[in-house]
């Protein structure tokens, strides 16, 4: 794997985005690799927590934007062909189709699964974590957060409505959720915190060791009921709505590229320049 490093460390598996030169931003080959990654957490019996963390000053920038104009293209080159890994997003034959497709793999589809992996998760975030970025830790049923840690989503900018994978809501509470979207703004650890999106805020040069405790802790616990006890709180969420909202704001997510196909002939309206100076 070229943008993850996969490594078990007794009962606790750590993921790392490396790609620290691109501030962990991800593509479709950094995502099917931290799926592979995943998948063989979940499949490893000696593997009792899964731990994502990032190399570098950031956690994720998101989706990888270094093409600009050609960030769909980008986000889509894993080397291989077919909707299921990677290959070409043909949205410039296909229109719509095609990126409804990819996303609803890559995006949704990981995130959720992800999601319900019957084994405790835990992100330790640092740095910026940025719309897409948002999608690799909040499905983690913990988060840590240092005390740099900022959080935000401002596709609102792009002309969409926020990143396909649309927690805001569950993790912030709706009038929250709003000012992320409305305002582009960055939110702080300690306030992230204080919405119940972050479990603890640690110092910086603590993160890793901080979090590896925390994991080594959970490890302890049986792993059956650690897997009931996740199911229930996420079953119970799920019966709320969750499940169904996701899918929902997925859909109401692709009327933004539909919007911005049919205005500009681009997914997205407006370019991505100014995006990344916000």
């Amino acid at each position: 794997m070229d943008h993850i490093r996969y490594e078990v460390d007794g009962p606790v598996a750590v993921i790392t985005i490396d790609r620290p030169d691109k501030a962990n931003a991800v593509n479709g080959q950094t995502l099917d690799e931290m799926h592979e990654s995943f998948m063989s957490a979940a499949a490893d019996r000696d593997v009792r927590v899964i731990v994502l963390k990032s190399e570098g000053k950031h956690f994720s920038s998101g989706h990888d934007m270094s093409g600009s104009d050609e960030a769909l293209e980008q986000a889509a080159d894993s080397g291989s062909s077919g909707p299921a890994k990677g290959g070409t997003l043909d949205w410039d034959e296909r229109g719509l189709q095609a990126i409804y497709e990819w996303e609803a793999i890559h995006y949704l589809g990981y995130s959720r699964q992800w999601r319900d992996i019957p084994k405790p998760t835990i992100a330790a975030v640092q740095g910026q974590c940025i719309a897409g970025g948002l999608m690799l830790c909040w499905p983690c049923d913990l988060i840590i957060a240092a005390d740099n840690a900022q959080f935000s989503d401002p596709v609102v900018r792009m002309g969409i409505g926020g990143v396909e994978y649309h927690g805001h809501t569950w993790e912030l509470g709706p009038r929250k959720a709003k000012e992320m979207l409305f305002t582009a703004r960055r939110f702080s650890a300690e306030e992230a915190a204080d919405l119940g999106m972050v479990n603890r805020v640690v110092p910086l040069d603590d993160l890793v060791d901080e979090t590896m405790t925390l994991a080594r802790e959970i490890a302890e616990m049986h792993p059956f009921a650690l897997a009931q006890a996740k199911r229930a709180v996420n079953q119970t969420m799920d019966v709320q709505g969750f499940y169904t909202a996701l899918q929902s704001v997925f859909d109401i997510h692709q009327t933004g590229h539909g919007n911005a196909l049919s205005v500009g002939g681009y997914p997205v309206l407006v370019g991505l320049t100014d995006m990344k100076k916000s």
